[in-house]
């Protein structure tokens, strides 16, 4: 079990400084023990209280993290459990509201049980009210990097937690839907924590205490753009592409282009992300359940400016892969940074776990993901291009190629089966398929050749 820090505790581990915001007066009437006359409820309210020192189960207000201001949104768990009433859905709405009108990141440090028992469908539907208020913080641009406490259970967990663009557990956290209480006896209890939900792709990084102010700072950093006081949102300019790592020319014959791409002392994509960025921070799984260990998404720094990338490592592209694409592509849009695509593939993965998975409509997503985003996208071949699980990732009008690397319809040695000619013909067949990085320059495919001196 994670270690339970108080909500003062863990604003004053994360943040610079922290002033309070109170929320709106509202109509709603104040009933005795609550909407539902709960008996008791009161008093459990005032020893809440006196324990604790809070008012109410969050707490919200402006901070500083890194030198970014935020809005900051604070559970605290030893009130009532951290649970969700009217009193805690008007503090959460109202924070999301203020970190839409003055344009900064929301920052929610969640710990909590669920939805009020005493305040019974009331407090759930403070559920919906938390979604309009995600909506909306979407609609304007505004990023949300969560953090999940222990325990981050329940509706807290499936609106303010799962809800964010960034999500960052502490280790041994309980994080699930289903609370302790009312899980099957049966149940693996790894699937209801921090690190088994990072293993299906729910959370983007596990981060110990210690290191947690400096990892939000650094996304902070990242999702405003690179500097502190960067306004999200904004229209970037293209990224540019990265050089080429290797000093070669072209190749000879289109069988010599493939061999290269595939090749195990070629620069693969990770020794590009190292080269082309200063920092990085990793966005994990595709938040239906699925990791594709083959593809890494994230945000990074470029001469001081963010660029969200999305790179291949030269296996076979799983469904969860595209998806994640998808999520970071749509990020990025909504955020106003440029995305960087790194191709690198044989083609999407074709098993019949990929069939079940959703391969098609996984493909089909990365391609309409990028096809509609309104921000520039720059991809480069790095590697194999093969058919549509690397086209997937190619920006239409400002894709580039390296000297190791190929585009094709399909593998030269499948098209050569297709077309029932006998292996080998898979050379013949490679050249006919005018593959190289000079044929798809003049094919107007990509748009040049990278060097190590400029693109």
């Amino acid at each position: 079990m994670a270690e339970r820090l108080t909500a003062r505790e863990v604003i004053a581990l994360v943040t610079d400084d922290f002033t309070r915001l109170r929320t709106p007066a509202t109509d709603a009437p104040l009933l005795p023990d609550g909407p539902l006359g709960w008996a008791g409820y009161d008093a459990a309210r005032a020893r809440a209280a006196e324990q604790t020192g809070e008012e109410e189960s969050v707490l919200y207000g402006r901070a500083t993290i890194g030198g970014h201001s935020v809005v900051l949104v604070v559970f605290e768990f030893g009130f009532l459990g951290g649970s969700l009433g009217r009193a805690a859905g008007d503090r959460l709405v109202a924070a999301y509201r203020a970190a839409q009108a003055a344009r900064v990141p929301l920052v929610s440090l969640v710990a909590t049980g669920g939805s009020r028992i005493q305040e019974g469908m009331i407090a759930l539907t403070q559920l919906q009210r938390v979604a309009e208020a995600t909506v909306r913080l979407r609609a304007a641009g505004v990023p949300h990097v969560t953090v999940l406490r222990d325990p981050s259970t329940g509706g807290g967990w499936a609106t303010v937690g799962a809800g964010a663009d960034v999500v960052l557990a502490l280790p041994s956290a309980q994080v699930a839907f289903a609370g302790s209480r009312v899980r099957p006896r049966d149940a693996d209890p790894a699937a209801y924590t921090a690190e088994g939900q990072w293993e299906c792709g729910q959370v983007d990084a596990l981060v110990d205490p210690a290191d947690l102010r400096a990892t939000l700072s650094l996304w902070l950093r990242l999702l405003t753009g690179g500097a502190p006081g960067g306004a999200p949102g904004e229209t970037p300019d293209p990224a540019p592409p990265p050089r080429a790592l290797a000093e070669a020319g072209p190749p000879g014959t289109g069988w010599e282009a493939v061999v290269r791409a595939r090749s195990a002392g070629r620069p693969r994509a990770g020794a590009y992300l190292d080269a082309y960025f200063t920092a990085r921070a990793t966005v994990r799984g595709d938040r239906a359940g699925g990791v594709d260990p083959g593809v890494e998404c994230g945000f990074g720094l470029h001469e001081g400016r963010t660029v969200a990338y999305a790179a291949q490592d030269g296996s076979a592209t799983r469904p969860a892969g595209f998806r994640t694409v998808a999520r970071l592509v749509r990020l990025a849009d909504r955020l106003g940074i440029p995305v960087l695509t790194l191709i690198d593939t044989p083609g999407a993965a074709n098993d019949a776990e990929a069939e079940r998975a959703g391969a098609g409509p996984a493909i089909a997503d990365a391609f309409t993901a990028i096809a509609g985003a309104r921000v520039p996208v720059t991809s480069l071949l790095v590697g194999e291009g093969g058919s549509g699980g690397a086209l997937a990732l190619a920006a239409r009008d400002n894709t580039w190629t390296t000297p190791d690397g190929y585009f094709s319809v399909i593998a030269p040695e499948l098209a050569a089966a297709i077309l029932k000619r006998t292996p080998e013909h898979a050379a013949v067949t490679a050249d006919q398929l005018r593959l190289r990085p000079q044929d798809l320059v003049e094919l107007g495919i990509v748009r040049g050749i990278v060097t190590r001196d400029a693109p």
